[in-house]
């Protein structure tokens, strides 16, 4: 099997942001860059982000300044420095304990939307400020306690990590590794009606995470054994791609089939089958839907029919 090399950049990368992580300790930059009219502030409320032109099918990320940042009570829920856009420097600010943020803020400033359902409709680069502002302020709100000795925690590197207030073990944003993987025999692709999909026709790429002690290629035959009892070989490095919901970073594989008997496990899945490239062009004719296409498993799906 050749390695498919990836078409596109997956959504939620290509971030315009220079981190600027050698700065996130230098208390009078991070000062300054707060009291700076410049400063940019992404505000995150209950996992959603603000957004305007949704209704339109023209999404545009909304950023706020700090006067905006202010009246939605920033001072009173996480924040952290995200980096520097074209020298401008952009925070995350977390308005969850806000019961309703929006009156808070000038009219017309749009809506707060979960991301994932307007991902691929974003200009290029505001999806992947939005998912790193969401992922982080996510980690912010569940790791608010040690959990070394379970005291409460302190913000560090202007929001980029914690540390116990008792113990001073240091806690750093988690991003748990994730494989997802095409499986094909060369003419037809192995794809799988999730159980967390009851209500969805969708059949999507095997996925699973990655586990301690365990390659990517391990990861990659173990989770596709386990769901479908399909042995795999040769496994080939596509693609990553961040996704924030909550914690994850996505890594695409194509693999190759060496058996065709499924067994699917029905605790992970409700069917699994192999498909031929005509069936999946046209998922209508035959009764199923494709994932969402702003989904790593749709690139590795499509990257695998254009390269017939």
């Amino acid at each position: 099997m050749l390695s498919i090399p990836a078409s596109r950049p997956n959504a939620y990368t290509g971030s315009p942001l220079d981190r600027a992580s050698g700065r996130r300790e230098d208390a009078e930059f991070i000062a300054r860059a707060l009291g700076s009219d410049d400063a940019l502030f992404v505000p995150v409320w209950r996992s959603r982000s603000l957004m305007r032109g949704v209704e339109q099918g023209r999404p545009e990320a909304v950023l706020l300044s700090a006067p905006a940042a202010e009246a939605v009570r920033m001072a009173e829920g996480p924040w952290a420095f995200l980096g520097l856009w074209d020298e401008r420097p952009v925070f995350a600010v977390d308005c969850s304990g806000t019961e309703d943020p929006l009156p808070l803020l000038p009219a017309g400033m749009g809506d707060f939307t979960d991301l994932r359902a307007v991902a691929g409709l974003l200009p290029e680069g505001e999806a992947s400020v939005l998912a790193h502002a969401r992922g982080l302020m996510h980690w912010r709100i569940k790791h608010r306690f040690c959990g070394v000795c379970g005291s409460a925690c302190e913000p560090r590197s202007a929001g980029n990590a914690m540390a116990c207030t008792s113990c001073a073990a240091q806690h750093f944003p988690r991003t748990d590794p994730a494989v997802i993987m095409l499986v094909t025999d060369g003419a037809r692709a192995l794809l799988g009606h999730s159980v967390r999909f009851p209500n969805s026709t969708m059949y999507s790429t095997l996925a699973g995470f990655v586990e301690p002690g365990e390659s990517l290629e391990e990861a990659v035959r173990r989770e596709v054994l386990e769901e479908t009892n399909i042995r795999t070989g040769a496994v080939h490095y596509h693609s990553s791609q961040p996704w924030p919901f909550p914690a994850s970073i996505m890594l695409g594989f194509h693999a190759e089939a060496l058996s065709e008997d499924i067994t699917f496990d029905p605790e992970e899945l409700r069917d699994a089958r192999w498909f031929t490239r005509d069936q999946i062009r046209h998922p209508d004719r035959h009764g199923f839907a494709l994932p969402r296409r702003d989904s790593i498993a749709r690139r590795l799906i499509e990257d695998w029919l254009e390269a017939e």
